[in-house]
């Protein structure tokens, strides 16, 4: 039986977001996700009910500490101390470096990487004084090879895991858990409104032969939060269909 616990996933109304938020509800946790926009979120919201999930929705910039101190207190009044995070949330803004502004490259490191420390900054004293935590990063097979047009979404992602694997070391003795999931190349809405024939050629690359599925990467999440998984730390979980096969 799967102890209930207090998650948070940022970025929780995304494809894949949305995937994890389901996942870890039907295990029977207490979610949350942040939002910005909230004509949108309530739109998201009244769908998981219908579907019998229940979320709770809490306004918060990732990029924002304080924000995010405000929101992870807000989120424990509701639903008691976080004890898993997902650190989902994330944007591209996609260029070749001699291309890219000032702007491109500040706004995905400090959504991308930065709201990281924003956001497991509240949570973590928690988890160590509890005794018990499971904190995952949700990067990017491009953190792990690289992308024409991306070095920055890239080095966000790679600095992603320098994150879990340094406070892995930290926090084992704790009882908290750090780890990676690095997705391939997922058929999320933004995925499959790229033109039929570029999403043909992404999947002629992938051995398996096709895009994944959100749902897929929510079980990859899902692997590292059980009690059974307590050895489990500091790892990256690479999900990508074989695309990328590097240690």
């Amino acid at each position: 039986m799967v102890t209930a616990r207090t998650a948070l996933v940022t970025g929780g109304t995304g494809g894949i977001g949305t995937a994890i938020v389901e996942k870890l509800a039907a295990a029977g946790h207490r979610v949350a996700t942040n939002y910005r926009n909230e004509e949108k979120t309530r739109a998201w919201q009244d769908k998981m009910k219908a579907q019998g999930v229940d979320v709770l929705t809490v306004k918060g910039d990732v990029s924002d500490p304080e924000d995010c101190e405000r929101m992870v207190q807000d989120i424990q009044a509701e639903l008691g101390p976080v004890e898993i995070l997902v650190n989902n949330a994330g944007i591209t803004r996609d260029t070749t470096f001699h291309k890219m502004s000032p702007g491109q490259w500040t706004d995905v490191i400090t959504t991308n990487l930065n709201s990281v420390y924003n956001v497991t900054r509240p949570v973590i004293g928690g988890m160590r004084e509890g005794g018990w935590g499971r904190i995952v990063q949700i990067a990017s097979i491009n953190g792990q090879k690289g992308q024409y047009g991306q070095a920055n979404y890239a080095a966000a992602k790679a600095g992603m895991h320098g994150f879990t694997i340094s406070l892995a070391q930290e926090n084992a003795k704790f009882g908290v858990t750090v780890n990676t999931v690095s997705p391939g190349y997922v058929g999320t809405e933004m995925v499959m409104a790229v033109p039929e024939e570029v999403r043909a050629k992404i999947a002629a690359q992938i051995p398996v032969g096709r895009l994944g599925k959100p749902e897929e990467i929510a079980y990859a999440v899902a692997f590292f939060l059980p009690d059974d998984a307590a050895w489990v730390t500091g790892t990256n979980l690479s999900i990508n269909g074989g695309h990328y096969m590097g240690w």
